[in-house]
This record gives structure tokens, C-alpha cells and sequence, in this order.
């Protein structure tokens, strides 16, 4: 069979598939690749929402961090550090020793790290913990989303991609399940830091049993075993066609002479077109506030007014939940509505919540609106607004800004670079994180609650302005077509006369 992807529109291989797509549901298989991969996501969410409550037990406990902001925000931070340190390794990680070696070695940093802040008996050693936990999570972020996608056929990819979002969104809610259950018990803040070793103990068991990636092993010349693999995915005839298209694109990065290097994302025009897209989805993510409203919505609920720990913890755990039902809309929309007017979408929704929580801090603040109000009552109402505003944010967010970026970068690299390239974007999504984080609590207290979240809405119309001019559209292409995308992009009708697979028209 000859797979001719060289002419222009030309769409072999997903003509021939369309014909017989799969559905999400259809391969018992490839779900189970999907969770126990997705596990991973679920100790990310996990160990970055614990903190949000576990926090202000913290601050009970050690006198040194209760009026420190800088101390409370380096605690809350430390892991997203440990997590730009993961990603960044775990993308070479992944390329050099494979998908599997790279979860195993992430639940490994997940347990011992949780063990570790679950023993501290003080900030520092806790610091310590965070940091561990944070490399764990860092190398899980680049693993699973490669590592489900590699597995997944292209009509239902962004969906199982979006699986792991999922996971990460349900990681925190259960985060917040626990810091509300564990309000009571004594060493509140040791348990909830302390159980997220248990999953990262059952994914290394199962990860014991499940194969590598099925690319990573074509990739590496272990044929035999990722045919194998992809036997329990595809039937017969499909089968023929994947196997095909993978090693042709396979001859291609080895007749290229495509040793990855760190640099050639820079010096190749079509790469450096993908990382931009790809990274600025990942910067975009963190800069429209996301995990400010996931680590600090305790913190905020009570700005907004609610001084009680566990009302504060029960209305995260609210906005935790509709986060991750949220991210199931986005499983079921992403393969039909698509990435980019998903992203598109979400991005108009979530400029439109921040400015209202914007409003309800700022009317707030303005003490002369509430003075003739009897016993707080406008200051209440303005509460309830203010909560009302992270819920919609969250409704708006969560079924696009969420997965959109996680999906479209596990898909939009070439082979030989989908590891590396998946690490530095993902590498910038936490450094993005990081600063969020480490920069909330100051801003907030150098120019207003309501005045910090006008500057995220206002990054938001400059992340919609970014996913309109630079984001493609990957909805259904297999790898091999999204590479040819980006030739296009890059050199026009050059682009277009060149082959996919290296061939000379």
C-alpha cells in the first residue's frame, strides 16, 4: 500500500479511516492505557490543590509562616520549581528511556516527597517535600499527555488526551474532599500532604504490567513490540495502515539524520512555528489565572468576606468540582467542536468572569457603597458575587483553556522531538506557573484584589488575540498530517510540493 500525502489537500491515510472512526468508548485497551497513565494527572492535580488548604493549617502550626506572605507563597511555589526542574528533564527523559521509565521515576519523586512533607517538622523540611513532589509532577506532565496520545487513534485523541486533564481537574477536587474531611482530625495538614503516596504507589505497580508507547518503540527499532501493541488497538485492516504510515515516517527522521537537539527547535522554521504555538498555549494557560483561582481560592473566598476555614474549604471544593465537570464537556467537545474554537470560546468566557470578579472586589473595597447597609449585608452580597465570578471562571474555563493546551501539545511535534519539545513547553507552562504563584499574594497587596484580577482579564484578550493568529486547527490529523501543516505554514506552496514523508514529487 502506497500512502501519497505529498499533493496539496491530499488526505490519504484519514480518508481511508474515516470510513471506520473509532469511538471513545470502542477499545477497552486503549482506556486502560488512558487511566493508568491518567493517574499521573491525578497526583499533579492532587499535590498542587492539597496545598490550598493544607496552607492555612500551616500557617496555624508555625508561627514563622503566618504573617510571612513571601514564606506561604514559597511553600505554595516550591513545587511548581520542582516542576519546572521535572519538565524540563523529563521531556529528554521521555525521549532517551521511553514513556514507562518516566512514570515509574515520577511515582517514585511523587511518594517519597509526600512521606517527606508529611514528617516535617518545620517549613524548610517541608519546602524540601514540596520541591520532591514537584519534580514528580513536572515529569508526569510531559509523560502522560505523550504517552496517551502516542497510544491513541487521531479521530478520538483530543478527547483521550483531555482524559488526563480529567484527572488532573479530579486530582483537585479530591485534594480539596480531603483538606475538608481531615478539618477535624489532628495533624490536619500531615494527612492531606501525606495519602497522595498511595496512587503514586498503585500507578508504579500498574505500570509494571502496561507496555511502552507503541511509537517510542517503532521510534527505537523494536518493531515487533510496538506491532504488538498496536494489534490490541487497531483491526486488521487498520492495523496495515498505521504500521505503514509509522514507518515511513520512521525512514524519514532516520534519512534526515534527526538526532534532536535542543537547538534545531529553533533553527528549523516548521519546529520553531510549533514550539511557538504550543508554548504560548502553555504560558497563555497560566497567565489567565487558572491556578491562582486553584491554589489561592480558600485565600480569595476569604478576601471575598467568608472568614471561617471550613466554610472557606467547602466553597473550593464547589469550585473544584465544577472544574473537573467542566473538563468533561471538553472530552466530549474537543474532537467534534475542535481546538482552536474551543480555546477561542473558553477565552471569551473567562474574560468575561474575571471582570466580573474584578467588580465585586472593587465595589467591595469601596466602604462608602456598604455604609449605609445594617450589619454587612452589602458586604455579603458582594461575597456571593465574588464567588459567584470564580464559578463562572471555572465554567468557562475548565471545558477549554483546561485540556486545549495539554492536547495540542502532545500532538503537534514530530517524533523525534515530541519528548524534548513537550518538556520546554510544558517547561513554560510552569514557569509561567511559578511566577503566578510566587507574584498573587504581592500584587494583591501592592494594588487590590479587584485591580489584579483586571490584569488577568486583560491578558486573557491578549491570549484569544494569540490563539487567532497562531493556533492551527488539528481535529482528526494524524501525526504525520500535522507535520505537514506546519511545512506548509512554514514555506507556503514549497511546503505544499513537498512530501510529508521526504519523498521528491
Amino acid at each position: 500500500m502506497t500512502i501519497d500525502m505529498s499533493m496539496p489537500g491530499s488526505s490519504g491515510l484519514l480518508n481511508a479511516v474515516g470510513k471506520r472512526d473509532m469511538k471513545f468508548f470502542s477499545n477497552r485497551y486503549v482506556l486502560a492505557l488512558t487511566g493508568a497513565a491518567g493517574i499521573g494527572g491525578f497526583l499533579f492535580g492532587y499535590d498542587t490543590g492539597v496545598i490550598s488548604g493544607a496552607l492555612l493549617y500551616i500557617r496555624d502550626e508555625f508561627p514563622a509562616v503566618r504573617d510571612n506572605y513571601f514564606l506561604q507563597e514559597t511553600i505554595v511555589s516550591m513545587a511548581l520549581v520542582g516542576a519546572m526542574l521535572g519538565a524540563a528533564g523529563g521531556g529528554w527523559i521521555n525521549d532517551a528511556y521511553g514513556r514507562k521509565k518516566s512514570t515509574l521515576l515520577a511515582d517514585l519523586m511523587f511518594a517519597l516527597g509526600s512521606l517527606v512533607m508529611c514528617a516535617a517538622g518545620g517549613p524548610y523540611i517541608l519546602i524540601l517535600g514540596r520541591l520532591l513532589v514537584g519534580l514528580g509532577v513536572g515529569i508526569a506532565s510531559v509523560t502522560a499527555p505523550v504517552y496517551i496520545a502516542e497510544a491513541a487513534p487521531s479521530e478520538i485523541r483530543g478527547g483521550l488526551v483531555s482524559t488526563n486533564v480529567l484527572m488532573i481537574t479530579g486530582g483537585q477536587f479530591f485534594s480539596y474532599l480531603i483538606n475538608l474531611g481531615f478539618t477535624e482530625v489532628p495533624g490536619t495538614w500531615r494527612w492531606m500532604l501525606g495519602v497522595a503516596a498511595v496512587p503514586a504507589i498503585v500507578q508504579f505497580v500498574l505500570m509494571l504490567f502496561l507496555p511502552e508507547s507503541p511509537r517510542w518503540l517503532y521510534w527505537k527499532d523494536e518493531k515487533a513490540q510496538a506491532i504488538a501493541v498496536l494489534e490490541k488497538i487497531y483491526d486488521s485492516d487498520r492495523l496495515e495502515e498505521e504500521v505503514e504510515l509509522l514507518a515511513s515516517s520512521s525512514m524519514h527522521e532516520f534519512q534526515s539524520d534527526n538526532s534532536a537537539r535542543y537547538l534545531d527547535v529553533f533553527k528549523s522554521k516548521e519546529l520553531r512555528l510549533a514550539f511557538f504555538a504550543g508554548a504560548g498555549l502553555q504560558a497563555f494557560q497560566q497567565f489567565t489565572g487558572i491556578n491562582t483561582v486553584m491554589y489561592y481560592s480558600p485565600t480569595i473566598v476569604q478576601m471575598a468576606g467568608f472568614t471561617s476555614n471550613k466554610l472557606a474549604l467547602l466553597l473550593s471544593l464547589i469550585v473544584a468540582a465544577m472544574n473537573a465537570a467542566g473538563t468533561i464537556v471538553g472530552i466530549y467537545l474537543i474532537d467534534r467542536c475542535g481546538r482552536r474554537r474551543l480555546a477561542l470560546t473558553s477565552l471569551c468566557g473567562v474574560v468575561i468572569s474575571l471582570v466580573i470578579l474584578a467588580m465585586a472586589f472593587i465595589l467591595q473595597s469601596s466602604s462608602s457603597l456598604c455604609m449605609a447597609a445594617a450589619n454587612g449585608t452589602c458586604q455579603g452580597v458582594l461575597g456571593w458575587f465574588a464567588v459567584a465570578g470564580l464559578a463562572l471562571y471555572i465554567a468557562f474555563f475548565s471545558p477549554g483553556m483546561g485540556p486545549v493546551p495539554w492536547a495540542v501539545n502532545s500532538e503537534i511535534y514530530p517524533e523525534a522531538y515530541r519528548g524534548m519539545c513537550g518538556g520546554m513547553s510544558a517547561t513554560v507552562n510552569w514557569i509561567s506557573n511559578l511566577i503566578v504563584a510566587q507574584t498573587f499574594l504581592s500584587i494583591v497587596g501592592l494594588v487590590g484584589t479587584g485591580l489584579t484580577f483586571l490584569i488577568i482579564a486583560g491578558i486573557g484578550v491578549l491570549a484569544f488575540i494569540f490563539v487567532a493568529l497562531y493556533v492551527p486547527e488539528t481535529k482528526g490529523l494524524s501525526f504525520e498530517q500535522v507535520e505537514q501543516l506546519w511545512k506548509e505554514r512554514a514555506w507556503g506552496s514549497r511546503g505544499n510540493r513537498q512530501s510529508l514523508l521526504g519523498a521528491t514529487p
